[in-house]
């Protein structure tokens, strides 16, 4: 009954207007395909957004699959290393809705897009833990306008974020070094379900723990 709430509240949220460029319903999703580069992410839990924080994830692609799931590239930090996470986003029954299993249970759906421009994501974590929300601005190019940036802020305040617990992506390391080197070092995971990473470089492998189970993955050296 929670989750069926959290759906249909993000449904709510989701059905806007268009405007202009802008889009707030009905996106195509063929347009939303390509490179991001992750420039705010605001969450009422800061810590899962701060250094070495769960949600302390800089999106590389977004791909359209044909049974309207997402695929998602992104990166993040393991001990300090930039890696490369792979997820898949499964198309909810609500228009524009999507989950996936990430940390916990997360359920998501685009506030707006302008499809040559920037893109604006709103994401509701459930877990064991609680319940917390993300915000996230990513855009076509490494940064955007300071006027777009306000209007985040605006919109992260809309749904009770204050504005200290927004992070500026565009003045810390969010792997774009690894993201464009063409030697890129960095260690590849690939996830379809929740978890947290435990590094065993003793084993020259890492683990994805699955709330007591556990799948052994890859380390590219």
């Amino acid at each position: 009954m929670k989750l069926l709430s959290l759906c249909l509240g993000l449904t709510l949220v989701c059905a806007w207007r268009e405007r202009n460029d802008v889009v707030e319903s009905n996106f195509d999703i063929s347009k939303i395909s390509g490179d991001w580069y992750s420039i705010l992410l605001a969450s009422d839990f800061k810590g899962k957004i701060e250094e070495n924080g769960s949600f302390r994830i800089s999106m590389e692609h977004i791909s359209a699959c044909d049974n309207s799931s997402l695929a998602l590239k992104l990166y993040t930090k393991v001990n300090g290393e930039c890696t490369e996470i792979s997820l898949i986003c499964d198309k909810a029954e609500e228009d524009d809705v999507y989950t996936l299993t990430y940390d916990g249970y997360n359920i998501f759906c685009i506030l707006e897009v302008d499809y040559d421009k920037y893109i604006i994501f709103y994401l509701v974590n459930v877990s064991n833990n609680g319940t917390f929300h993300v915000l996230k601005l990513s855009a076509r190019e490494r940064d955007v306008t300071a006027m777009l940036k306000r209007k985040f802020v605006r919109i992260c305040q809309k749904y009770g974020i204050v504005e200290e617990n927004i992070v500026d992506l565009t003045k810390v390391d969010h792997c774009l070094q690894a993201r464009e080197s063409a030697a890129d070092q960095a260690s590849r995971l690939v996830i379809s379900g929740g978890g947290r990473l435990v590094n065993d470089f003793s084993l020259g492998l890492q683990e994805l723990l699955f709330h007591g189970s556990h799948v052994v993955l890859w380390q590219v050296l």
